[in-house]
């Protein structure tokens, strides 16, 4: 583009007054001598020296006294621009006041009318300094932040996605340390007030801050790691961004956790006491009246068959009434045992020497299982072992834990749709122990049911389960629950195997 002719050009003048109105500093130094020539007011404002005190002065005078700014070292910068043209270095002035001042110079060769000179240029920088050593001790403590602490730090936009946290979040949200970890919701379950909420609901309540409460589920079957902390709003030009800091409670919560269940294993400890005194009581009480009901019943027998032998042809009713009185006395010795066997329960069950085949047990327990999976459309499957169990327990009460097993199977198999209603009992030996297990098809359970002493059923009393693992536990067996992989859950128990001759001969086959 050509230069408009009309134009007026800048004179010598309007140099100087250019020169004059700049705040960067200058100085001017004859390129032979090194001396000062000139300077402008903002450098004789910063020196502290008019241009008549500057003239006569030298490095030494008007420089840091540390070796790197020794005259010898500022003749050489001002002669290397005198050569090249041009030199820059970091140059430290000192004004008269005695105040060291680092600034940035740049020395250029300029031709003046009486030979060359060097324009040397000049500007504060100690501001700068100390804003860059805030910014490099920052970036320090940003760095042991992200990497050395243990505090849990993220920092979030408005949609949820992390865009940074420190190494100890990366790690406990189990991202990757070489990705991103993307959206917090993809790691964790948040929570407010101790429910379940939605990153939309928790940015909400920030206003600016409020608590969070983040679950991190658990990997290869551990537990879940809990962490408490706050997520505070900062509104910025180009979105919000929000802070988030948190500090692992998971010791608390598994603490929390544990009083709990031991409150409720006392609270079932005393239920407990009390059913053994009820029981101790019932046992006592119930003895005789049901010696007496059998007696009772033992001498109406004859006489019905009496009447029933007289007439010479055999009487329905009276045929009936035999059946029903032999049922009745049957079922007054199960009570009896039963009563029997509580009494032992309660006294020294430890130590058992009956030994049982477990398939018979079963065998035993089955009329009643039926009875009860029937009414509730229920498929009950017996796979016994192709050779007898022989187990040292006690019979009567080790056939109780069947039926509570099978019981509770049934029960959780009438919630379910019928084409999976069907409970499997198996018995085996494994291990030198007698195993039966109850397989059913239903939702499995969220957590160990023999680690809980309270019953989720709307009629239980909690005491099933907790008596069944009693009985097993004080025959020196073994009771547990577990999921089953193909859906439902698997309930079972294992006694000390015995010596198959010690059978007594009804409980070969």
């Amino acid at each position: 583009m050509e230069a408009d002719p009309r134009a007026p050009e800048l004179t010598t003048q309007d140099f100087v007054a250019m020169m004059n109105a700049t705040r960067m500093c200058v100085l001017v130094h004859d390129g032979a001598t090194k001396d000062i020539l000139w300077a402008n007011p903002a450098a004789c404002d910063m020196l502290g020296w008019d241009v008549t005190e500057l003239r006569p002065l030298k490095a030494d005078d008007m420089s840091s006294s540390a070796w790197q700014y020794d005259r010898v070292v500022g003749r050489a910068w001002l002669q290397e621009a005198v050569e090249k043209g041009v030199g820059r270095v970091e140059w430290h002035y000192r004004a008269k006041s005695g105040r060291v001042i680092p600034t940035d110079a740049v020395a250029v060769r300029v031709e003046l009318a009486q030979g060359p000179a060097v324009m040397v240029q000049f500007r504060d920088i100690e501001r700068e300094q100390e804003i860059e050593r805030q910014l490099r001790l920052t970036t320090s403590w940003v760095a042991a932040l992200a990497h050395h602490t243990s505090a849990l730090v993220l920092m979030l936009d408005s949609s949820g996605t992390v865009r940074f946290a420190t190494d100890t979040a990366v790690a406990v949200l189990g991202a990757s340390a070489d990705e991103a970890p993307g959206r917090l919701t993809d790691h964790v379950a948040l929570r407010m007030n101790g429910r379940v909420s939605t990153w939309d609901d928790v940015v909400d309540q920030a206003r600016p801050v409020t608590s969070v409460s983040l679950e991190v589920p658990a990997g290869d079957g551990g537990e879940p790691v809990w962490l408490e902390g706050s997520l505070e709003r900062f509104e910025e030009g180009d979105g919000d961004a929000l802070l988030m800091l948190l500090h692992d409670v998971s010791g608390r919560v598994r603490d929390e956790v544990r009083r709990e269940r031991e409150l409720h294993r006392e609270n079932y400890l005393a239920r407990h006491t009390a059913m053994g005194d009820m029981a101790m009581a019932i046992a006592h009480e119930l003895g005789q009246p049901l010696a007496a009901a059998g007696n009772f019943l033992a001498g109406v027998r004859p006489r019905a068959q009496e009447s029933e032998t007289a007439t010479g042809d055999p009487d329905v009713a009276a045929a009936r009434l035999v059946q029903g009185i032999d049922g009745a006395m049957r079922q007054i010795e199960r009570a009896s045992t039963i009563v029997e066997s509580v009494r032992a329960f309660v006294g020294h069950l430890e130590h058992i020497r009956q030994v049982v085949d477990l398939n018979a047990i079963v065998e035993e327990c089955l009329y009643f299982v039926r009875l009860r999976a029937a009414s509730a459309g229920v498929d009950v499957a017996f796979e016994p072992a192709a050779r007898p169990v022989p187990v040292r327990c006690e019979r009567v009460l080790t056939g109780q834990v069947v039926l509570n097993l099978c019981f509770n199977a049934i029960d959780e198999m009438a919630q379910c749709p019928r084409s999976r209603r069907r409970v499997v009992i198996k018995t085996g030996i494994e291990a030198a122990a007698g195993v039966l297990t109850v397989d059913d098809r239903g939702r499995g359970f969220p957590r160990n049911p023999f680690e809980e002493s309270f019953t989720t059923k709307e009629h239980g009393s909690g005491l099933g389960l907790a008596l069944s693992h009693r009985v097993i536990t004080r025959q020196h067996g073994r009771i547990w629950a577990e999921r089953r992989a193909e859906g439902g859950s698997r309930f079972g128990f294992a006694l000390p195997l015995a010596d198959e001759a010690e059978l007594g001969s009804g409980d070969r086959r």
